[in-house]
């Protein structure tokens, strides 16, 4: 049996199931052919982690007009910006101008499981070009980790082209996605390596960790 891009899509959609990762199609996720967020992921987030805190209707939204509509001048500065935010949180103006500037963070770092996580194939993105990445690993509606598969049976498809994929086409056609980007994935389901999308791919290393003491390589596996 071939071992082609769609079957490796579907091994890595189970194996980040089996590790508590739902999967959800990219057309049953209800959004703008242009939206890159999962707003109800997102809202749901925020309503649940700040409501002894009273946040309102009009702040959540607040928050996701800050994150699809902020100023910069390029999409590095942009995706510094966001990861800043993300991994260290921001303060928020409440509606109610007596109230205390509330902190606000993205991710639940004290405890994982109150996060809202999803793997995502297939989904259609609307920029300059209509792209539709392998996978995009959505934490509480924000895309974080974009995937690209390439197969390893054919010579022609290298993991290569799966960095170019990424890092040219995508990030020229689709570039709101890249906005909130971590991390870059890509996999010929033979060699697996991961880096910033702004990392030339020499600084692509592989994924060798089982326990968390193994060094990181840059050789395929």
């Amino acid at each position: 049996m071939k071992f082609d891009e769609v079957r490796l899509e579907k091994a890595i959609i189970e194996l980040l199931g089996e590790e508590g990762y739902p999967h959800t199609r990219g057309e049953d996720i209800e959004r703008a052919p242009e939206d890159v967020l999962i707003k109800s992921d997102l809202h749901e987030f925020l309503a649940t982690r700040y409501k002894s805190d009273s946040i309102t209707e009009y702040e959540i939204e607040q928050i996701i007009h800050k994150l699809e509509y902020l100023p910069s001048s390029d999409l590095y500065d942009t995706n510094k910006a966001i990861m800043e935010f993300i991994s260290d949180g921001f303060l928020l103006k409440r509606e109610d101008a007596s109230q205390k500037d509330l902190y606000i963070q993205l991710i639940d770092y004290s405890g994982i499981d109150n996060n809202h996580y999803r793997i995502v194939n297939q989904m259609e993105i609307q920029g300059y070009e209509l792209r539709i990445p392998d996978g995009i690993l959505y934490i509480n509606g924000l895309p974080l980790i974009v995937f690209e598969f390439k197969s390893a049976i054919r010579e022609e498809a290298t993991i290569y082209d799966a960095y170019k994929q990424l890092t040219i086409r995508y990030s020229r056609d689709i570039p709101e996605l890249f906005k909130y980007n971590a991390l870059c994935v890509i996999s010929d389901g033979v060699n697996n390596k991961m880096g910033s999308l702004f990392a030339p791919y020499e600084f692509y290393y592989s994924w060798r960790k089982i326990i968390g003491e193994e060094k990181l390589e840059k050789e395929g596996i």
